[in-house]
């Protein structure tokens, strides 16, 4: 049984709790290896290393900084089938599924290059006689990302990336589910040139992430998980005078309009309710068709697109659309959601909780799952399923449809189907949610833009990646100056020599 360890210092450190998880593999069930949990004494010695380390590091001019972050890519594009491997191994995502994990990731590191850019500060001459003005972006300090088991390279990496390029040292505590990938990477970053102790990864549970709350050095934490711990985790941090950025739950709607593309709208269905096995904040979990006939065209296309879907591991290769869910828990969950979609009265079209593969029968598999007739008040429309569950609620016009999405407690991602361009524009404008679609299944921006939910989705002022990364990994400091470079003697300016 393979033991795991933390990364500290630079090298990796095995832990001294005695306190282990189990790393399963998702496909057959079994444990592939142990990951220790670290202590409050743990995570506060790493602190107190990272604490020593970042002064040089934020010392460092950012164009150095950004540097590494450009080693740091390339070493991830050349060691790109080793993570995407890594990520399987414990996720159970296909192939292609992880390396796009990692690839999105990437474009974080990427758009940290520009860290010189994104860095400088304003400038305003003569704001009064003699007198300047300018702002500089400084590090805050040692900060926390506290990520989860979905996406095991993308989220850490959207960390790392920002925290680093803005001059801090980071602590990143992965779920205990996925940790390989975390040290890969922050291997990597070592052999980019970042120096010892500026990247720490501790393995841990909520002893850890409670450590790093209360801990007085951490300055920030940013989170990416369940709703009610992103609550949790914002509430705690900010009692405790740290900034934080804390991402939650999703329940995302595809409003499918009657001049849609239906077969455009439904591949787009399919790939992003089914796609990762649905474990992905960002999936489209509601199809919201607009009118009986678009709704009625929509089922004809969508049922043979979804029992077409193969399931199976990851090393079936690129054969396999979707593979396992992350344990056995998380299986017995969606599976019991489905019970309770048929027990409210939802027309199940097609049913996933007897998906069995031949040699993987103790897998978490599901199998692809379509329900139509949900209505609002149901248990399998309220919760976020994050499984391979797609609910159709059927509404009569596009107001309905779009009250809909804006009623519902969550806001982080929505879309749109419709050839009209006034009724996007008007989706785009008024949707309460923070990440919008039309005619996208999967709203994620691009890495120089930035990500984030609106109400229950989102905890915080400032988002993830892009400009707002730089603005929360720094705090700004305005500098108001006046130099007097002589003394007014008989009338004239007598100059002194300045040291």
């Amino acid at each position: 049984m393979e033991e795991l360890s933390h990364f500290i210092n630079g090298q990796r450190t095995k832990g001294g709790s005695g306190r282990f998880a189990d790393v399963y593999n998702p496909a057959t069930g079994e444990v592939q290896a142990k990951v220790p949990l670290a202590t409050v004494e743990e995570v506060n010695d790493a602190v107190a290393k990272a604490a020593a380390a970042q002064p040089a590091w934020g010392a460092t001019n950012p164009q150095r900084r950004a540097r590494v972050m450009m080693k740091f890519g390339q070493l991830i594009n050349e060691n790109m089938d080793m993570l995407a491997e890594a990520v399987s191994r414990e996720h159970g995502k296909t192939l292609p599924d992880a390396r796009g994990d990692v690839q999105r990731g990437l474009e974080v590191v990427e758009f940290c290059m520009g860290a010189p850019n994104q860095l400088k500060g304003e400038f305003t001459t003569d704001g009064g006689p003699g007198i300047d003005l300018y702002s500089m972006r400084q590090p805050l300090g040692v900060v926390a990302g506290i990520t989860p088991f979905n996406f095991p390279a993308m989220i850490p990496l959207w960390k790392m990336a920002g925290a680093l390029a803005c001059g801090n040292a980071i602590i990143l505590k992965p779920s205990e589910r996925v940790p390989t990938t975390a040290i890969l990477l922050a291997e990597l970053l070592q052999e980019a040139g970042l120096p010892d102790g500026c990247l720490q990864v501790v393995n841990g549970d909520k002893e850890a992430v409670d450590a790093l709350l209360d801990n007085d050095t951490i300055q920030a934490v940013g989170f990416v998980g369940s709703t009610p711990i992103a609550q949790y985790i914002y509430g705690r941090a900010c009692s405790n005078g740290k900034r934080a950025q804390c991402f939650g739950g999703a329940k995302n709607h595809m409003i499918v309009m009657p001049d849609a593309d239906l077969d455009k709208a439904a591949d787009a269905l399919v790939g992003s309710s089914m796609g990762a096995a649905g474990e992905r904040c960002m999936a489209i979990s509601v199809a919201v068709p607009v009118g009986e006939k678009t709704a009625d065209a929509l089922v004809e296309r969508l049922v043979p697109r979804i029992e077409a879907l193969k399931v199976g591991p990851y090393t079936a290769g690129d054969d396999v659309d979707y593979g396992p869910l992350i344990t056995k828990a998380a299986q017995d969950r969606v599976k019991g959601l489905i019970d309770r979609g048929v027990e409210e009265g939802a027309t199940l079209l097609t049913d996933g909780r007897d998906f069995s593969l031949q040699g993987y029968e103790n897998g978490y598999f599901v199998g692809p799952t379509y329900f139509d007739n949900v209505t609002p008040d149901m248990d399998i429309y309220k919760e976020e399923i994050f499984g391979p569950v797609l609910s159709q609620v059927r509404m009569d016009s596009y107001s309905d449809a779009l009250k809909l999405v804006m009623d519902n407690e969550y806001g982080n991602g929505t879309s749109i189907f419709t050839a009209d361009g006034d009724t996007a524009r008007d989706f785009a404008n008024r949707v309460n949610v923070g990440m919008v679609g039309i005619n996208f299944p999967i709203p994620v921006p691009l890495s120089y833009h930035t990500f984030g939910g609106w109400k229950r989705s989102g905890f915080g002022d400032l988002n993830q990646f892009g400009p707002d990364a730089f603005r929360f990994y720094t705090k700004t400091k305005t500098v108001t100056e006046r130099w007097f470079s002589g003394i007014k003697e008989g009338g004239e300016f007598a100059f002194k020599a300045m040291d």
